[in-house]
């Protein structure tokens, strides 16, 4: 038998077996079944029931000077016995967190949160009728100890690329430019500087003001632990110019000759600073007595004078040959 044969028998089958349903008796079925699941569901919202949850702890003011000597739970674990409908309630409300504020405790010389104060936090998260069978942990240390603290340049690790027709105009600052790092005297004598996690900062076409994390020190603890960087980026172009090779301090009785005796000098600048540059503001004058014992007869090039707005400055050539004549 073909595969179409086959395939025609199991649809006429299929179609066969729909036609005989009666599609009254299944609709009545349903109709059964949710009136089962609605009175399952009034029987349990009316039920005692017995559940666990974690709520999630949240710890606000803590002071910067200060670490916790014992590590705090994140969560704390409650049971608790109500209605089915305070038990359903409860899958969606106590996801919320329960706050506590270290600053308060810290002024009341609590330095245990339990008993009393931890079953208060917790109860004002459930409903009167609710039974607060057990909870996890019984107690929160939050006994802390002193740190030194250690004022710290912000250096960047990273990098910062410019798109093709841009470049980064000036030195890049961050905001603020230095951080407090909070942390014993020994661990704060290693540490010279607040270096930020590597970033790359790829194709900028415009000037920015960037965040960048501090690099996390095991046992520091930076405030703030991320700044801005200030990256300033305008639009470059480029020019060329032609610049005679000079030489200075050369005695009387001798004449230097360049060969060539010029240099193309290429340049980036901005599009504001490009009618200001003329090729008088470069020149190219070489120290005789640095040059004149060569023996291979050549001496390489370099600006003795340039514009300070220009940027990725190139000659062509990078070296030329001399001779030395007798007057």
């Amino acid at each position: 038998m073909d595969l179409a044969s086959t395939k025609n028998r199991w649809i006429a089958r299929i179609r066969s077996f729909f036609s005989r349903l009666n599609w009254k008796n299944i609709l009545l079925f349903f109709g059964f079944f949710i009136l089962a699941f609605i009175f399952w569901l009034m029987l349990f919202f009316q039920r005692d029931i017995e559940a666990t949850y974690k709520i999630p702890l949240k710890y606000t003011n803590i002071p910067d000077d200060v670490v916790f000597d014992a590590v705090l739970p994140d969560d704390i674990e409650i049971r608790v016995a109500d209605k089915g409908s305070e038990i359903f309630r409860y899958t969606f409300t106590l996801k919320d967190s329960i706050e506590i504020n270290i600053a308060k405790y810290k002024e009341e010389r609590i330095n245990n949160l339990q008993g009393t104060e931890l079953m208060q936090l917790i109860r004002k998260k459930l409903s009167q009728s609710t039974n607060l069978k057990a909870y996890y942990p019984i107690n929160i240390s939050l006994v802390t100890s002193k740190l030194q603290k250690k004022e710290l340049k912000v250096v960047f690790d990273g990098v910062i690329a410019t798109s093709r027709s841009n470049l980064v105009a000036d030195s890049a600052t961050f905001l603020p430019g230095t951080v407090i790092a909070y942390g014993s005297q020994s661990q704060l004598a290693e540490i010279s500087s607040a270096v930020t996690e590597y970033t790359l900062f790829n194709n900028l076409k415009a000037t920015s003001q960037l965040k960048v994390k501090i690099m996390p020190v095991s046992g520091v603890k930076f405030i703030p632990d991320e700044v801005e960087l200030y990256i300033p980026v305008l639009e470059y172009t480029e020019r060329k110019f032609e610049v005679p090779v000079t030489a200075r301090n050369v005695p009387d009785n001798i004449d230097v000759k360049f060969f060539p005796s010029q240099t193309e000098v290429s340049f980036s600048v901005t599009l504001e600073e490009y009618k200001k540059i003329a090729p008088e503001d470069f020149e190219v004058e070489l120290d005789y007595k640095k040059f004149f014992k060569n023996e291979d007869g050549r001496v390489d090039l370099e600006l003795s004078a340039s514009p300070s707005p220009i940027r990725n400055v190139k000659l062509s050539p990078s070296s030329v040959e001399f001779l030395l004549e007798s007057r």
